[in-house]
């Protein structure tokens, strides 16, 4: 599977961290957003593998993002988030989203491994 993807972060230090982590580990990285309507926009225009939806986006909900990509894009959605899995579980489990990693746990592997895994969070 190809794992061209599309980072949602309303935090711009966030995004070119994670641009820069995931481009390294060998994930291109093709676009960035952040707000909803500028990830759909750029999911729709881009079509990425995979897009990693951070589950805050200052006011929006990643929940109801994760749900919208989903009607809309092929792709693979992963949640991500600086809480605590344990903190939104049957959220994530009820969502389209494939996954969850904890931001600290953002790497190439990681995403490998829930990718891998066919849904939950990320082995430790």
């Amino acid at each position: 599977m190809s794992l061209r993807c599309l980072l949602v972060d309303d935090s711009i230090r966030f995004l070119e961290a994670a641009r820069t982590l995931l481009e390294r580990d060998g994930i291109p990285v093709v676009g960035l957003a952040s707000t909803g309507a500028e990830a759909l926009a750029r999911a729709a225009e881009l079509v990425p593998d995979i897009v990693l939806v951070d589950l805050d986006l200052g006011g929006e909900s990643g929940f109801d993002l994760a749900v919208e990509l989903a009607d809309r894009v092929s792709c693979v959605i992963i949640l991500i988030s600086t809480h605590a899995l344990e903190d939104f579980e049957e959220l994530v489990a009820a969502s389209p989203a494939r996954g969850f990693l904890h931001k600290s746990d953002l790497s190439a592997r990681a995403i490998r491994q829930v990718l891998g895994n066919g849904g939950g969070a990320a082995p430790s």
